[in-house]
């Protein structure tokens, strides 16, 4: 899993799909944290995204490394973690998020995965997979 982490977070951005009913729908995140022996993410519950995950907790994220030779797509289940620890942890780690959201408000959304999958893939050797 720490692999993973630091993949992602030496990307920047990653993409994360949800479903929207039978539509999928794709938005850039930059959240990835380590926390309790767990991945989180972390966004905002009045989002879309939010509800959409709540609805049906799978999903998946692809990022690429700034190379573009490398690549992970992330599946799992998303489960909400609404207990404050993980929402300090995280926002300590991204403190510019600060500026929108608090541990204490009714906004801020912590989520971990269960039953991941990372798969990695690059051009030159066949794919790696890691299951958390």
């Amino acid at each position: 899993m720490e692999e993973v982490v630091k993949f992602l977070k030496a990307c920047g951005a990653y993409f994360l799909a949800t479903a929207d009913g039978d539509q999928p729908r794709v938005r850039p995140f930059g959240t990835a944290n380590i926390f309790e022996g767990k991945l989180y993410i972390q966004t905002g519950k009045s989002k879309d995204c939010s509800k959409q995950i709540q609805k049906n907790g799978k999903v998946e994220i692809c990022a690429m490394n700034k190379a573009g030779n490398e690549w992970v797509r992330i599946a799992g289940t998303l489960v909400r973690d609404d207990r404050r620890e993980p929402k300090v942890d995280m926002l300590e780690h991204y403190p510019e998020l600060k500026s929108m959201y608090s541990p204490d408000d009714d906004n801020t959304e912590t989520l971990y995965f269960k039953d991941a999958t990372a798969t990695f893939y690059s051009f030159t050797a066949a794919p790696r997979t890691v299951k958390f």
